[in-house]
């Protein structure tokens, strides 16, 4: 489980993540939502170890992480796909995808069959260089370059983002396979929320950089939620 108990973050005079508490468990999808500029990117940065947080707690699997860096988290299966997917435009997808190798043993630095059962486009791809990819391909490759480390959790940030409806379909299917395998947390930062209703198991509702909702998806009061996520 990934725990952030009490988080808090500032860039310079700005508190941008007040006090912020968030569990992620492994077999579940977590969607975190809210409007632009809420610090939903803060928070994911936070759990990467991209920003230092200003106060607080950040577990993952029971261990305080809260002041490792970030390549020593990816060696503990933590993934992220960033927001606009930032794939090396200038290598191949083979080579962008071996990027996921650097936090691997060598003994496991190969890529998995499974990556091209869930991204098929990927395989007739594999020379092309990122940069000659459409946007959704450029998701898909993004994605599969977190699973490249096989990570035990995967943070997205909004990965429907500027993407076609019939992509989205493709990446909420791998999201939904790899949620149901139950070895791996996913923590998915999303604005659409027909998507994220649809996906999530728990959700978390942030405003003004505090978590105002949150609980099983089941119980999400739908009119509630959207009143946190329209301009």
């Amino acid at each position: 489980m990934l725990t952030c108990t009490d988080v808090h973050l500032h860039y310079g005079a700005s508190h941008t993540l007040r006090g912020v508490g968030l569990k992620a468990e492994k077999g579940r999808v977590t969607c975190l939502m809210g409007r632009n500029g809420v610090g939903k990117t803060s928070l994911l940065g936070a759990v990467m170890g991209m920003h230092p947080v200003s106060g607080g707690a950040i577990t993952w699997e029971g261990d305080d992480i809260t002041r490792l860096p970030t390549h020593q988290r990816a060696r503990r299966g933590i993934a992220y796909v960033p927001q606009g997917r930032e794939i090396f435009p200038r290598l191949t997808v083979r080579e962008n995808l071996e990027t996921g190798f650097a936090c691997l043993p060598r003994a496991l630095r190969h890529l998995p069959d499974e990556i091209f059962d869930l991204f098929p486009v990927l395989r007739d791809m594999l020379h092309r260089r990122g940069g000659d990819l459409s946007g959704g391909q450029q998701q898909q490759l993004a994605i599969a370059r977190a699973l490249v480390t096989k990570p035990r959790l995967l943070v997205l940030d909004e990965p429907t983002e500027g993407i076609q409806p019939s992509i989205i379909k493709d990446i909420e299917r791998v999201i939904r396979l790899l949620g149901s395998r139950g070895d791996m947390a996913i923590l998915l930062v999303e604005q659409y929320f027909e998507f994220a209703r649809d996906l999530a198991d728990d959700y978390a509702v942030m405003d003004r950089g505090e978590i105002v909702m949150a609980g099983a998806a089941v119980a999400m009061e739908e009119a509630e939620v959207r009143k946190h996520l329209t301009v």
